[in-house]
């Protein structure tokens, strides 16, 4: 990539940018999901590649720009790794033993670590961080999700009687059926079902924030 970046490289290389791979990561992205979906082993192989070359693109211009290294981006997960399993590298070795355990103490480091940097206040709030470019579904599952855990569900506007009442018995199927019917009715409605999904979802997580203060 050094050299694909260098005057020697490729035109298409050398003009590259953060801001203009992103929609190349993203198809990157969808492109491993679809082999994953299909569990195609050696498509996946193939995607995984792919999608380090991503990383490895943008790890070389920031190297360009005085920014970090690809040594520093394995450094730093390294770390990130040790340090928030401290029951299997740390003094809590064989503390845990349920994977729920296991994103709880997760959650607990992080936390940590955000003090031990200053940010405190609002940035401690329960959807402070929800990555802002997920899919408008797993945006909404995420939120429900961190609300679940925070008990705060009932205090979505949503009924909780029907979700109960659904979730008895669902399929992947089932719920592929359901979520598909829902997208159908909205294209006959002239509606965005991305866009109407992420707009409330947005839209409870303002009124829940206002409820923990």
């Amino acid at each position: 990539m050094a050299h694909l970046r260098s005057p020697e490289g490729c035109p298409w290389d050398q003009e590259q940018t953060h801001k203009s791979l992103t929609r190349c990561l993203v198809e990157e992205v969808s492109e491993t999901l679809e082999a994953i979906d299909e569990q195609d082993m050696v498509l996946l192989e193939e995607e995984l590649g792919d999608l380090l070359l991503q990383v490895i693109f943008h790890a070389q211009i920031a190297q360009e720009n005085g920014s970090f290294t690809m040594e520093d981006v394995a450094r730093g997960i390294c770390d990130k790794l040790i340090r928030r399993h401290p029951h299997v590298f740390g003094d809590e070795k064989g503390s845990i033993q349920e994977a729920d355990q296991v994103v709880d103490r997760w959650e607990q480091v992080k936390a940590e670590e955000k003090k031990q940097k200053g940010e405190t206040g609002k940035k401690d709030s329960v959807f402070k961080k929800l990555p802002p470019r997920l899919p408008a579904l797993l945006f909404a599952h995420d939120i429900y999700k961190r609300a679940d855990k925070a008990g705060l569900s009932k205090q979505i506007s949503v009924d909780s009687e029907k979700i109960e009442s659904l979730s008895k018995g669902l399929s992947e199927e089932k719920a592929g059926q359901a979520l598909f019917e829902v997208v159908a009715a909205c294209r006959r409605s002239g509606l965005d079902p991305e866009a109407s999904l992420r707009s409330f979802a947005s839209k409870e997580v303002s009124l829940l924030e206002q409820d923990l203060g």
